[in-house]
């Protein structure tokens, strides 16, 4: 059965930083394009950062901030967040993705406020 378990979410102050987590098992992990996605509280799910391999995307409005990495020999990706509104506040969520298959995680909050 796959699982992916996020972890790192807190309370941050505005301008602070956070380091997400992402652990995968049940599945091969390097074979999954894993992204992050976020839900603020009364908006839909909104797509964060991408990696598949060795490429990137991002949301216009995290560029520069939010940094998405993984390590396959740890089944883990990454989210670090740098210079972090309060704008970013909310739900964060990890997700795998391979073909037609998906998989969630339970989501981790995040909260960025003075």
């Amino acid at each position: 059965q796959v699982q992916l378990e996020e972890s790192g979410g807190g309370l941050v102050q505005p301008g602070g930083s956070l380091r997400l987590s992402c652990a995968a098992s049940g599945c091969t992990f390097s074979t999954f394009a894993m992204s992050w996605y976020r839900q603020a509280p009364g908006k839909e799910r909104e797509l964060v950062a991408t990696i598949s391999r060795s490429t990137t995307n991002y949301a216009d409005s995290v560029k520069g901030r939010f940094t998405i990495s993984r390590d396959n020999a740890k089944n883990t990706v990454y989210l670090q967040m740098l210079s972090l509104k309060p704008e970013d506040t909310a739900v964060y969520y990890c997700k795998a993705t391979r073909l037609v298959t998906v998989y969630w995680g339970q989501g981790t909050q995040d909260t960025v406020s003075s």
